[in-house]
């Protein structure tokens, strides 16, 4: 097992490619990479529900199960509203009536 100060640096150093990686992200790609980032919130809840079901009455695993899919639903939901409001801001944007009948010349 490893110990807790090389998983700790595990952590650092994940954290910091995963900053450096993602700051080189075009924005036109943000919308892909925030529905992978969904799949992997999605297998986390599986996990999360399968670790509940498997717990047989254990507290430490029903709390550490309800904790991850509550931050997976979390993260899942949310991920989908942003995914959502960004397709939102490429969409076409239909002209109402009011706006067709008003005179351009503004007289």
């Amino acid at each position: 097992m490893s110990s807790l100060s090389e998983a700790l640096w595990v952590l650092l150093l994940g954290s910091l490619l995963g900053l450096e990686l993602i700051g080189k992200v075009p924005p036109t790609l943000h919308t892909p990479l925030m529905s992978g980032a969904n799949a992997i919130s999605g297998i986390t809840l599986l996990a999360s529900l399968t670790l509940i079901a498997q717990a047989n009455g254990n507290q430490a695993l029903l709390l550490l199960g309800a904790l991850s899919l509550g931050f997976a639903l979390y993260n899942v939901v949310g991920g989908f509203l942003v995914t959502d409001r960004m397709l939102a801001m490429f969409s076409r944007k239909t002209k109402s009536k009011s706006n067709s009948n008003a005179n351009p010349g503004g007289s």
